[in-house]
């Protein structure tokens, strides 16, 4: 079985030639991100990716994670590979240098821990959640406990996690019943269950730190009476050793239809008398802490459907190279070629990568934007790169997952019949994508807060502004030459003209009928990402093309060329249909009475 590949060269030109590295490292506190150390860096993750993660991908998926006692065991080699991954410093990469991180911009880690996704989806949950509770701590915890808890989450000796859903209370946040009662010393004792907990428990580390929502004993109902705690699974000495065991164990864990090696996990709190836990910032302001948590995995998430539809598209590829069927369209008589030669083949092939491609793009635009966002030293700058992450992170999240079940799925038909059989492992990648459009926010809950938070509480003011910039791309295809250019930018046109026209519509019809706005709410995400997607790759197909016209004879530049022309052909003519959709569908949506379904 083929190893994951990590597309090095397309990454490369992305983060540095699209995404614009270079600017990025003018920032102040981002001067050493230069092009060659970040060259250097995805050369080692690239290797770390496919000669330690990919090998233990399959063998992580049949053998799963395993629960008795309380107590989770890892698949054989996730250990070993996580103890690695942690010495060689990958836990650190993006970490504030104070507690020992090594600082360095989301435009580098992005393409980073692409890989990790890519190479292992299920071993990459890990780092994520950790990641995720590390940035929530340092937001809203107290000097004392970032001091105590931080610093080896950031070396990797301890892991981090999110206790938000209960049996009770899934998306639902204001139905959380976990209770924390004060000792009076500072400390508090929770009581509750939490399910669909990602690394509840295993045995890769030695200590794991629950950040679980409860709401105190005066709390109001809601959302507004939510409080947030740290829940060791050993509490931590003064000198920092670990101490006993806290009351906050793995009672369970899921059997899934994918990401098998990664353990699910339902957390009961207090069954023994009480897990101790401390508050993080103030009380019932819990929600607001966690959703630091919930926008860093939900970009993190997008990726991770970036990262599978890139890992389909090249089990599909190889597959296609391979397989020997039947003779060549048109050659009569020829002999029996590979599947790749065939035209339907090659069109799925295609629809995979430019989508893939598209979804990259989008996903580093959006995260050299926040880095501006958090280091230009010009508040209007910062402002303004803010808004467009902000609208973006929903998109990136929403449309790059459900696209890479869609390709991920692609991928088993360009296997044939073997694509269904689990030991090709396409299945394995249809498997693994299709929790990422659920966890951490269904694709509803992004479109949602897409059309409401981002659009109609600001006037769609952000969006308007991000369709001023998709015209100056327009106006510079019209000054490049050749007939890929003007079909390019009539496509272009076309989808930009068609989010204008429903973006109009979904701010105005918000107020008025919000049952109307929200009926094509994940029409219009899935609209917003294929223009933004066919948006960047215009845009690198331009790039692209004044390196040919230097002089440049790098085959990557004219693929590149080709990957828009056919996302302009096949991927952007969908917009017009979706607009529609979003502005006359929601009476038909909307039109059935319950009993007639």
């Amino acid at each position: 079985m083929a190893e994951y590949i990590a597309p090095l060269r397309e990454m490369q030109f992305v983060m540095q030639e699209l995404a614009g590295l270079e600017q990025v490292a003018q920032l102040p506190g981002c001067e050493e991100a230069t092009a060659d150390l970040a060259d250097a860096i995805l050369d080692e993750a690239s290797k770390f990716a496919g000669n330690v993660l990919s090998p233990l991908n399959y063998s992580g998926d049949q053998e799963g994670a395993k629960w008795a006692n309380n107590a989770v065991t890892m698949p054989a080699g996730f250990k070993a590979a996580y103890q690695q991954f942690a010495e060689n410093g990958w836990t650190a990469l993006a970490c504030d240098p104070e507690f020992g991180g090594q600082g360095l911009p989301k435009i580098i880690s992005t393409p980073v821990n692409e890989m990790w996704k890519s190479a292992n989806m299920a071993f990459s949950l890990c780092p994520m959640l950790t990641q995720g509770a590390i940035e929530a701590l340092l937001v809203a915890g107290s000097d004392e406990l970032k001091q105590r808890y931080v610093p080896k989450m950031v070396t990797g000796e301890w892991t981090g996690t999110m206790n938000l859903t209960e049996p009770n209370a899934g998306s639902d946040l204001a139905a959380v019943r976990t209770r924390a009662e004060p000792q009076g010393n500072g400390t508090y004792k929770v009581f509750g269950q939490k399910i669909f907990i990602t690394y509840g428990d295993h045995d890769m580390v030695s200590n794991t730190v629950h950040l679980v929502l409860a709401r105190l004993p005066d709390a109001p109902e809601g959302v507004k009476g939510i409080s947030l705690f740290v829940v060791p699974k050993f509490m931590v000495n003064a000198d920092g050793s670990l101490g006993e065991r806290n009351d906050a164990y793995c009672v369970s864990i899921e059997h899934k239809l994918g990401i098998h090696a990664s353990p699910t996990a339902v957390m009961a709190f207090g069954d023994n008398g009480g897990a101790i836990g401390y508050l993080v910032g103030q009380e019932n302001r819990g929600l607001e802490y966690m959703f630091i948590m919930m926008n860093a995995a939900r970009f993190a998430v997008g990726m991770e459907g970036v990262a599978l539809a890139e890992r389909a598209y090249q089990r599909a590829r190889d597959y296609a190279k391979e397989r020997i069927q039947g003779t060549e369209v048109g050659v009569r008589g020829g002999p029996k070629v590979a599947i790749i030669k065939h035209p339907d083949v090659r069109r799925m092939l295609m629809n995979m990568r430019s989508q893939t491609e598209a979804m990259r793009a989008l996903a580093y635009v959006v995260a050299a934007a926040m880095d501006a966002a958090k280091h230009h030293p010009d508040e209007v700058e910062r402002a303004k790169n803010q808004a467009f992450a902000d609208l973006m992170i929903p998109v990136v999240k929403g449309w790059s997952t459900e696209q890479s079940i869609e390709i991920a799925s692609t991928g088993v038909q360009v296997h044939g019949g073997m694509g269904f059989i689990e030991e090709t492992g396409a299945a394995q990648h249809l498997r693994d994508a299709r929790i990422t459009a659920i966890y951490e926010g269904t694709t509803a809950i992004q479109a949602n807060d897409l059309i409401g938070r981002k659009m109609a509480r600001e006037g769609g003011a952000t969006m308007k502004a991000v369709l001023g910039l998709m015209q100056q791309t327009l106006g510079k295809l019209a000054e490049a030459k050749g007939e890929q250019f003007a079909v390019i930018r009539a496509r272009l046109a076309d989808g930009v003209a068609a989010l204008a026209k429903a973006s109009e519509y979904m701010v105005a019809t918000y107020g008025s009928d919000i049952k109307a706005a929200h009926a094509g709410s994940v029409p219009f995400l899935k609209l917003t990402g294929i223009v933004a997607g066919g948006w960047q790759m215009a845009r690198a197909a331009l790039i692209a093309q004044a390196k040919i016209d230097g002089g440049d004879a790098d085959p990557f530049y004219a693929a590149k060329v080709i990957t828009t022309r056919f996302y302009a052909d096949h991927i952007l003519t969908q917009a017009d249909g979706l607009a529609e959709s979003i502005v006359a569908g929601a009476s038909g949506t909307m039109a059935l009475a319950e009993d007639q379904f």
